[in-house]
Formats: structure tokens, C-alpha cells, sequence
């Protein structure tokens, strides 16, 4: 083969082998042409012109995640506390992040701190540190929206701690020692206030029950008459004889002769 021909065919394999540029999966490269921007570059196998076209940027299309370092942010009610957190992005426009940001990492993180101490300083430290979910719901909505211009998309944000001075800890403590104390005592007293009016329910009840019972024996004796009575004396009246018989340290009973006198009357027998 003629040196020409060799050098032909040489010439033509490196250009062949810098216009192909194969894009690995979760990437995008994005194309300038003379300077200008061209194409984006999908995953895969993708052709430029050597020479004339230049892979500006290859764009991490993944999701990331950003640390937000520990910042001193002061409350609504003035108190200095440390707070940090994490930010989750991912970029969705290529071509809008390469020349829309000159460095996406630290302008989200500046952006979330400075957003963060504003949202904070609108909140006292009891609001702040029951109030998580609004402050990442928030924070969230806040970046979402300024990284926009920069194509990309904010997909989560988590305000890991919250940590006031250490007095301040220590009162909160003490505070909330005092608040269980608190609930301790009230719930004692409800119950031994529940315990006595069910005390009061069960000893009126056990009175009207009473009562029932005399209004009945009332109604009773007055519907059956003198000798209904006579009889239910009697009755009790021989059942205690019967007992003090059957005593083991007795052997007779010796009754008066009025008590047979006083059991006829209420029999309402004879005297004879």
C-alpha cells in the first residue's frame, strides 16, 4: 500500500475515533461549537465534528446531596443557636446549570444557609424545635424555586440539629422537669377526684336501696296488716331462741314465764 494511502487511512481513523464519544449512564455532556452552545449529549453513542466541536462540561445528572455545615442562626426571641442540615439535588437541565451557575455546589449551599436564617428569625427556639417539618417544607420550597434559573431541581432538605446554648438546654430542662411534675399532680388529683365521686354514686345508691327496702317492708306490713308484723317478730324472735339451744356450753333453757306471754300476744293467742 502506497505511504499516501497509509497516511489517508491513519488520518481518518483518529478522526473517526475523536468524533465518536460515548456518554456513560447518569451523565450528560454538553457540546459547544466555536464557542457557542451545540447539543447536549445524551447516555450513549454520540458524534461531533473534531476540530470544530468541544465537549464543554460533562454534567453529573444523579442525585446529590450537599452538607450544610453548622451555622449560628438567632431566633425570634434572640437566642443564638447552632443549626445544621442536607440538601438533595439533582440537575435536570444540563445546559441551563452549565451557564446559568459558574458553581452549583456552593451557590445551593450559600443560598439554603442564607434562606435558613431568615426562616429561623422568624420562629422563637420553642417553635423552632417543634416546628422541623415546616422549616425543611419551607427551606424546600424556597431553594426549589431559585434554583430553577440554574436547571435544577431541589428534591429534599432535612434540618438535622438544632442545638441551643448550653444555659439554655439546661433551663429547658429544667422546665420540662417541672412540666411532667406539673401533669403528675393534676392527674393524681383528677383521680382521687374521680375515686371519690364514685364513692359518693356508691353510698347514694346503697341509701336509695335502703330506703326501697323500708318504703317495701312499709308497704308490706301495711297491706298484710297487725298479724303479718305479730309474725315476722315472732319468727326472729324463736330463731335466736333456737340458736342460744343449740349452743354447745348450754344444756337447758329456762325461760321466764312472761316471755311465753309476750310470744302468745304477738301470735295473738290466748292467754289460757
Amino acid at each position: 500500500m502506497p505511504p499516501s494511502l497509509i497516511t489517508i487511512f491513519i488520518i481518518a481513523a483518529v478522526l473517526l475515533s475523536l468524533s465518536m464519544k460515548v456518554v456513560p449512564q447518569g451523565e450528560e455532556w454538553v457540546v459547544e461549537r466555536l464557542g457557542r452552545y451545540l447539543k447536549t449529549l445524551k447516555p450513549g453513542l454520540n458524534f461531533v465534528i473534531p476540530l470544530f466541536d468541544t465537549v464543554r462540561e460533562k454534567v453529573n445528572m444523579r442525585e446529590r446531596m450537599i452538607n450544610l455545615s453548622k451555622q449560628k442562626v438567632i431566633t425570634k426571641d434572640n437566642v443564638t443557636t447552632d443549626v445544621d442540615g442536607v440538601v438533595f439535588f439533582k440537575v435536570v437541565d444540563a445546559p441551563k446549570m452549565v451557564y446559568g451557575v459558574s458553581n452549583l455546589v456552593l451557590a445551593i449551599e450559600q443560598l439554603a444557609m442564607t434562606n435558613l436564617r431568615a426562616i429561623m428569625g422568624k420562629l422563637t427556639l420553642d417553635e423552632a424545635l417543634s416546628s422541623r417539618d415546616v422549616i425543611n417544607a419551607e427551606l424546600l420550597k424556597e431553594l426549589d424555586e431559585a434554583t430553577d434559573a440554574w436547571g435544577t431541581k431541589v428534591t429534599r432538605v432535612e434540618i438535622q440539629e438544632i442545638s441551643p446554648p448550653l444555659e439554655i438546654q439546661e433551663a429547658m430542662s429544667l422546665q420540662m422537669k417541672a412540666e411532667r411534675e406539673r401533669r403528675a399532680m393534676v392527674l393524681k388529683a383528677e383521680g382521687e377526684r374521680e375515686a371519690a365521686e364514685r364513692q359518693a354514686q356508691a353510698r347514694e345508691r346503697l341509701a336509695q336501696a335502703e330506703a326501697n327496702a323500708i318504703k317495701f317492708v312499709s308497704e308490706a306490713v301495711s297491706k298484710s296488716g297487725e298479724i303479718a308484723a305479730r309474725y315476722f317478730v315472732a319468727k326472729d324472735y324463736i330463731e335466736s331462741l333456737k340458736e342460744l339451744a343449740q349452743s354447745s356450753t348450754s344444756k337447758f333453757v329456762v325461760l321466764p314465764h312472761d316471755i311465753w306471754e309476750s310470744l302468745r300476744g304477738l301470735l295473738g293467742g290466748s292467754k289460757n
